[in-house]
């Protein structure tokens, strides 16, 4: 399948459509997203995503198809710790929520191109140098054990270094001027809080990409399913975090989880050229019991009172 150019040139066709349809005709005036509408999206983009899966496995056949749905599951689960930084990064910043969409929708475009970057240069090195699938591998391990150990998340906007570089290098009005980026005062080209906003989502899904990515190279090494299940999880994100933003607390082990499955997805990683190598249908079977174990642990043993993430916890 990643030697037909065509089915490159015709999936960003219609990633772009499904882009300018999103921001052109459903959210074209800036308002807020209910849940209701989040879900109906989410619910959307899952369909979407499941129906891609039925193409891949009708002209690819069930071992890609199976590598497809493993990756999605992967980046849609890992996605939800994005969810939950962008929900600190907009309460710290306070945010309305009419203009979150606007900076999700910007983020999450800056995000696919980033990663289509990141995955031809992961292809191409695994390609060429065999041994950095260990690299990758052990990366994924100590960053799974890593989740498990600190999984309470802090955001400390502050002290990040791109921020305070950009800070240097441009002018940051005090507060927000409506859904705009950058605005012109007394003939200064300034940029907004929003901006600063939409920088950190960059460099928060930068950060976790880093994590994702490789991971899905455990799963395949076709460029092609690696890109459409990364970005089929990423078009999904922005209702997933406005269906799942006011509830994350909730699935305070969701986290500890998502660990597991990254030191899981290492392991296989490592085992990948042994006599021990781990099949794709028992990976998915593995990540989704993982998965599914961590949330009804999280709904058995709710997080008592108070522990909760709230502004005391954040650096002003």
């Amino acid at each position: 399948m990643n030697e037909s150019h065509w089915l490159w040139v015709g999936f960003n066709v219609f990633v772009l459509a499904m882009l300018a349809l999103d921001l052109g005709v459903f959210h074209r005036k800036a308002h807020i997203v209910s849940l209701a509408e989040s879900l109906g999206w989410t619910f959307v983009w899952i369909v979407l995503a499941l129906g891609f899966n039925a193409g891949v496995w009708y002209y690819g056949g069930s071992t890609k198809a199976l590598e497809f749905f493993t990756g999605y599951l992967i980046e849609k689960s890992l996605s939800v710790d994005n969810v939950f930084v962008f929900a600190l990064l907009f309460s710290y910043f306070g945010v309305p929520q009419l203009y979150q969409h606007k900076v999700l929708f910007w983020g999450i475009l800056g995000a696919l191109l980033m990663r289509a970057v990141m995955i031809l240069a992961g292809a191409a090195l695994i390609a060429k140098f065999d041994w950095i699938i260990y690299v990758f591998g052990g990366f994924l391990i100590l960053t799974g054990i890593k989740m498990i150990v600190k999984h309470e998340a802090e955001i400390h906007p502050e002290r990040n270094p791109v921020v305070r570089w950009f800070k240097r290098l441009m002018p940051v009005t005090p507060e927000f001027r409506g859904d705009k980026f950058f605005v012109r005062e007394k003939g200064l080209l300034m940029a907004t809080p929003l901006f600063v906003v939409l920088l950190l989502v960059e460099i928060s899904d930068l950060i976790f990409a880093v994590d994702s990515i490789p991971a899905i190279f455990a799963v395949t090494k076709d460029p092609f399913i690696v890109y459409t299940s990364n970005v089929f999880a990423i078009l999904g994100l922005r209702s997933l975090y406005f269906a799942l933003a006011g509830v994350m607390d909730k699935f305070h082990y969701l986290k500890i989880g998502l660990g597991v499955v990254l030191t899981f997805v290492g392991v296989k990683m490592m085992l990948a050229h042994t006599a021990w190598k781990i099949d794709t249908l028992l990976s998915l079977g593995v990540i989704a019991a993982i998965l599914i174990t961590a949330v009804i642990a999280s709904l058995l043993w709710p997080k008592k009172v108070g522990t909760a993430l709230t502004d005391s916890n954040r650096i002003p």
